[in-house]
């Protein structure tokens, strides 16, 4: 092992082999698919959950609501995910929560409506978002460690691009099913009885990845610490707040530009065009298809340039030019649907070096013995104050004031957060991820003890 930033991790801890290392990412990537085919369908169907549990004058805001609500126990799922998977393993905790994941999003597809339940129905709808919250807190962080401990260092940007590809994989999956259910049954069966059908989908798909997930290998940073003569240091949160508070803050502050973007672009948007320039039901879905299979088309080829150019280049030119462009192409969305389209495209290309980057800067921020515990608390508090909610601040401040252009305006305040996060991370593409330390390039892995074998 020598202390060269690109060099790759020594033989004993290696990532696994060609087959089991394609294996983790696809397993990883299944999980997170799954995870958003729940909130593109979601976002795909609010029109119809609207008429089915929110009934009445507010009733986007209630949808609204249901979207946000499901935030709100991620961070305590990331308090007892992250922990748990720093402790035990990350293979274990993956393989519950996709399972949790599966089980509360084929639920919605079953619940009564409010005309047969009343009151129930948006409660037992909202409930099922909680457990869906409280089992993504473990699920992202763990994916995105596990996939990032098994990558070799001078590939884990490009190979960290599949996680995302598979968050925009399930995104994609989520509206075209909806978008097929509208074609196939249209719009009087969708408001109807359809709508439940893409829910239900979600519980194959998570049975699909609970069975990948079993097959693998545990990490092999993970193993390496676990395994050690030496002793390692206490993890669990109390030494993430003793000694790690850069860290959590550098990470919160990236995860507020990039969720607030990301739920505003992704989920918020096709309320937003229905309302706001007048697109119909199949249009919308339509015009979001295409931005985001242009985006995972983009992700790898991100993800590759972040292994030579590093991760900060990345976010800097992401965040400057989200920040300059947001309010010209929402400006430009409001002229018409190919405009729509137009300003879609470009802020999404703008995203994605943020978005194919996270599997890679993330999990590099902290050291082995508290990464899980790390990633999932900083991005679930993160996400839940800032990410989760941006659907509903938007659509509240539009219907309070009018203001068609307040989420650009939002993403931009956003950016301006992550480029005050970006000045304190440090740059680790071609850093090895082993050791009980914080990974920085051009410094050597250190284990509790000593510096690690060559």
């Amino acid at each position: 092992m020598t202390d060269q930033a690109g060099t790759d991790q020594g033989p004993e801890v290696t990532a696994q082999e060609p087959t089991r290392l394609r294996r983790s990412v696809i397993a990883s990537a299944m999980g997170n698919a799954t995870e958003w085919f729940d909130y593109g369908v979601y976002a795909a169907t609010a029109t119809y959950l609207t008429d089915a549990f929110f009934p009445g004058d507010l009733g986007t805001l209630g949808t609204m609501l249901g979207f946000a609500v499901s935030f709100l126990l991620r961070p305590l799922g990331g308090m007892v995910w992250g922990p748990m998977g720093d402790r035990i393993g990350r293979k274990a905790v993956l393989a519950i929560t996709i399972l949790l994941m599966a089980a509360s999003t084929g639920a919605i597809g079953i619940l009564p409506t409010h005309a047969t339940a009343g009151v129930l129905a948006p409660i037992l709808l909202i409930g099922l978002r909680v457990v869906q919250g409280f089992s993504t807190g473990g699920e992202y962080g763990g994916a995105a460690t596990y996939l990032a401990e098994c990558a070799t260092d001078r590939k884990r940007g490009f190979l960290g691009s599949f996680l995302e590809f598979g968050t925009l994989a399930g995104f994609v999956g989520g509206s075209s099913v909806v978008l097929a259910c509208q074609l196939a049954l249209g719009s009087d069966a969708m408001h109807d009885w359809g709508w439940r059908i893409p829910f239900l989908l979600a519980v194959p798909l998570g049975l699909i990845g609970w069975y990948l997930r079993e097959k693998l290998d545990e990490s092999p940073v993970f193993t390496e610490v676990a395994e050690a003569e030496t002793k390692t240091p206490p993890t669990g949160l109390r030494e993430l707040f003793t000694n790690y508070r850069r860290e959590i803050l550098t990470l919160a502050g990236l995860v507020v530009a990039l969720n607030v973007v990301n739920y505003t672009l992704l989920t918020y948007q096709p309320t937003y065009l229905q309302k706001t320039i007048g697109l119909g039901e199949s249009s919308t879905t339509a015009m979001m298809l295409i931005g985001q299979l242009v985006m995972m088309v983009t992700l790898p080829f991100f993800g590759r340039l972040s292994d030579r150019v590093g991760r900060r280049p990345m976010w800097l030119v992401s965040l400057v030019g989200l920040a300059v462009l947001a309010v010209p192409m929402y400006w430009l969305m409001g002229q018409g649907t190919g405009w729509a389209i137009t300003g879609f495209i470009v802020l999404g290309l703008l995203y994605v070096p943020q978005l194919s980057t996270i599997s890679s800067t993330f999990p590099a921020i902290f050291p082995t013995h508290v990464r899980y515990a790390g990633f999932a608390l900083g991005y679930n508090v993160s996400t839940a104050a800032f990410g989760g909610t941006a659907p509903l601040i938007n659509e509240a401040v539009i219907e309070k004031t009018g203001w068609t252009l307040f989420p650009a305006m939002y993403m931009v305040a956003a950016s301006l957060i992550g480029l005050v996060a970006w000045n304190f991370l440090r740059e680790t593409a071609g850093t090895s991820l082993r050791g009980t330390e914080v990974p920085e390039a051009e410094s050597e892995p250190v284990l509790a003890g000593g510096r690690l074998p060559a």
